[in-house]
């Protein structure tokens, strides 16, 4: 059986190196020692001559222990004595021979026996198939060593794509729901703004409805109340109604409003609704922005106060028709 040095050798690495990675890996199989090259390649010391381990070297006679001596006064230099010479290492505990001490360490390494012993019998050297087939073996195991290796590292890939999605899947989630909140909040805010608008609006029709019928109830009791007036010549109660009848002509106020950007608004009043009504409408139909405002009048020029709201517009003078302009207020 070759020795493992002579199986790197064989696989090209230099001496030195075979027995430099054996020794750094305890001798525990050329596996080891290729995997320590690999990784060890670059080391500055890699190529420097290595000494091995001294022990007990093969061939040494001083190491054999003396042979007897015969009655024929026969020594070391009898005949046949170098058929004695140790020419392998065997175990004693498996009978497995070994070329070296090298192997014995490696052999010992791997199966932790401990008692060696030397031996006359030769290792015959492996043939060339045999050297073929233990290197492909050799490599066979290396090539599903790095098989094995790259899958492992694509399992650990896989993981890490998979981690990194369901994080990239979390973070969406929170942000989408976020989003929703955010979107529920604006859509609330805006939904209490439209009711309060819309509550004022209420309050504004209220208030006009009520002045209104506070306004008719008023007049009617006064009417009721006046004295029947008194009998008058047929011609002064001729004149009389013609003046009375000339007002039920223009009982509607055509009105012409004119928005802060441009835009103009056309629309037919009662004679005797009050500007407040005026005032709602133009609130409820204005392009121009929202905002205080006041009305006037360019000619006669006229501003009109909060008092003139109550007042109806036949007496503001807008009656049968007139021009409003709407200005914002500083």
């Amino acid at each position: 059986m070759s020795s493992d040095v002579d199986t790197l050798m064989e696989m090209g690495f230099s001496r030195n190196k075979a027995q430099r990675a054996l020794a750094k890996t305890n001798y525990k199989g050329v596996q080891l020692a290729m995997d320590w090259l690999f990784a060890h390649d670059g080391d500055a010391d890699i190529d420097e001559p290595f000494e091995a381990p001294k022990g007990n070297v093969l061939g040494k006679t001083e190491d054999l222990p003396a042979p007897p001596t015969t009655a024929g006064g026969e020594g070391p230099d009898a005949p046949g004595e170098e058929n004695m010479q140790a020419r392998s290492l065997k175990c004693d505990e498996c009978g497995k021979l070994l070329r070296s001490e090298m192997d014995a360490q490696a052999h010992a390494a791997r199966t932790q026996h401990a008692s060696f012993s030397e031996s006359t019998e030769e290792i015959k050297p492996l043939t060339d198939e045999e050297k073929k087939q233990k290197l492909q073996d050799l490599q066979d195991r290396l090539k599903q060593r790095r098989m094995a290796k790259e899958e492992e590292e694509k399992k650990e890939q896989i993981a890490r794509e998979k981690a990194r999605r369901t994080t990239n899947k979390e973070l969406g989630m929170a942000k989408q729901k976020i989003e929703e909140e955010e979107i529920k909040k604006i859509a609330e805010q805006r939904r209490r703004e439209k009711m309060e608008e819309r509550q004022a609006r209420e309050r504004v029709r209220e208030q006009i409805a009520k002045d209104k019928a506070d306004r008719a109830a008023k007049f009617g009791k006064t009417s009721q109340q006046s004295p029947p007036s008194a009998a008058c010549p047929p011609a002064a109660t001729q004149t009389t109604a013609a003046a009375a009848a000339s007002p039920k002509e223009y009982d509607t106020c055509r009105l012409q409003i004119r928005l802060t950007n441009g835009q103009v608004l056309t629309q037919s009043f009662k004679a005797k609704e009050p500007l407040a009504a005026v005032r709602l409408y133009i609130e409820m139909n204005r392009s121009d922005g929202t905002g205080p405002f006041s009305l006037l009048t360019s000619f006669p020029r006229k501003v009109f106060s909060s008092e003139d709201m109550e007042k109806p517009l036949d007496t503001l003078g807008l009656v049968p028709s007139a021009v409003l302009i709407v200005s914002k207020l500083q």
